[in-house]
């Protein structure tokens, strides 16, 4: 049950990213071709909520969804989702930069043409269907108790503000040429700067909750006990010796890593199966909880005490005679 909620949940949060590049992709295409620099700012913004929402989830998930197994310690550092995501934040902050600076050129130029009214149709079906595909994201995502109804919110928020103001700036602009109103002419280019600078913020933010978020990876987690319980009720699991759960991104996504004690006599196939369960139980139970790796070590009782594993091998008495 909470496996088909996991992956319906995934194939909601793959809608909107793939809605998020397909409207960037058009509104940056209408974009250049009417000659709005504000659209071209929202096309990027776009392209940020739509990236943001995909760094999130690649600790998890490979790029086309599909759910890593164990991973050994020879596998990719787990630095690689920051970094990607830093890389990406650079970028839409110097793209953000750029169309400020494309802006204010133009408008120093004083040659100013408004945009043609394809911009406006673009931005009046931005609207109507991101609108939609957020009521079916937040819809779906906060009927399965998902945290991360809360940050599609925020999201939905600002490329809300983002496209009005391009809405506002490309009408009040083709207005003024209309009225031969000279001021208002420059209202698209005004719209740009506005949003060049919801592009930088997103860059920014992206940047603070990728470096921030590693910086916090060991602290303790409000379900650290649960998890806990959880591993202990497994079959063959003597004692859990260390556990590490590691907190990440805008989602609060949640990796684990645990290390357990089995019986020395156990094989190493039965140890791998124990693994297994563990990683299962974490990753079905746990909604939050994207990846488990699993540490199995035989149970060493140690000095003064004596296992029964030892008992049996040892000939001499155990009472004084």
């Amino acid at each position: 049950m909470n496996n088909e909620r996991l992956n319906h949940t995934e194939t909601v949060v793959w809608t909107g990213i793939v809605t998020d590049f397909a409207l960037a992709l058009c509104k940056g295409i209408v974009g250049y071709l009417s000659g709005s620099k504000a659209l071209i700012g929202d096309a990027m913004h776009s392209a940020a909520n739509a990236v943001t929402l995909l760094v999130n989830r690649m600790p998890s998930t490979g790029i086309f969804g599909y759910k890593s197994s164990i991973r050994s310690k020879r596998d990719a550092p787990e630095t690689a989702e920051p970094v990607i995501s830093i890389l990406f934040a650079v970028l839409f902050i110097m793209g953000g930069i750029q169309i400020a600076i494309s802006a204010i050129q133009h408008m120093a130029s004083g040659n100013l043409q408004p945009p043609t009214k394809g911009a406006i149709i673009a931005v009046l079906v931005s609207l109507a269907v991101n609108e939609a595909v957020f009521q079916y994201q937040y819809r779906q995502i906060k009927r399965n108790n998902d945290p991360r109804h809360a940050m599609l919110s925020a999201d939905h928020r600002f490329a809300l503000y983002s496209s009005l103001t391009v809405l506002v700036g490309v009408s009040l602009s083709m207005g003024g040429f209309y009225f031969e109103w000279a001021p208002l002419v420059y209202m698209d280019s005004i719209a740009a700067l506005i949003v060049s600078c919801l592009v930088v913020r997103k860059g920014y933010i992206l940047i603070v909750h990728s470096v921030y978020g590693t910086l916090l990876e060991e602290k303790r987690h409000e379900h650290e006990a649960e998890f806990m319980d959880t591993i202990q009720r497994v079959h063959g699991v003597i004692t859990v010796t260390e556990l590490k759960v590691q907190e990440y991104g805008q989602f609060r996504h949640v990796n684990i890593e645990v290390k357990i004690t089995v019986n020395p006599r156990t094989s190493v196939l039965e140890a791998q199966e124990i693994a297994e369960r563990i990683r299962k139980l974490l990753t079905h139970r746990f909604i939050q909880v994207t990846d488990a790796k699993v540490a199995v070590v035989p149970y060493e009782p140690g000095y003064p005490y004596k296992s029964n594993y030892d008992l049996m091998d040892n000939d001499m008495p155990t009472l004084t005679q």
